[in-house]
């Protein structure tokens, strides 16, 4: 990984321990809208906002324009991650203890990592 990717990564961090302590916030009537709202949130806030900043940043570190990249890629990615992360995350919220849901959503990310790296290097 180069160092500017891994700079990125750590750069995100701080982003993924938020979601996870802002979605901690948010609690409900029952235990199921608790956990529907938390991954909303984290779905429409943070995982939105995220994928915008990875594959804008990759564009303009690799020196292309970030408005193509984010018009050739972002929907496709926004739709993959939808089909992923909402299971993965109601999953983290109901079932992990908070002090282990960074480390749920870390092993995870290895695989759907290595498909923002796959979309993120199409050619557009």
């Amino acid at each position: 990984m180069s160092s500017v990717r891994y700079q990125m990564k750590l750069a995100q961090r701080p982003i993924l321990t938020q979601s996870i302590t802002t979605a901690k916030n948010i609690n409900l009537k029952t235990t199921n809208t608790t956990i529907a709202a938390r991954v909303l949130v984290d779905q429409t806030v943070f995982a939105s906002t995220n994928l915008f900043l990875f594959l804008s940043s990759m564009a303009y570190l690799e020196g292309s324009d970030p408005k193509d990249k984010l018009k050739s890629t972002y929907s496709t990615a926004l739709t993959k991650n939808w089909m992923v992360w909402p299971a993965v995350q109601a999953i983290n919220f109901k079932l992990v203890p908070l002090e282990h849901r960074v480390l749920v959503v870390n092993i995870v990310s290895l695989g759907w990592n290595c498909y923002l790296s796959y979309i993120n290097s199409k050619k557009d």
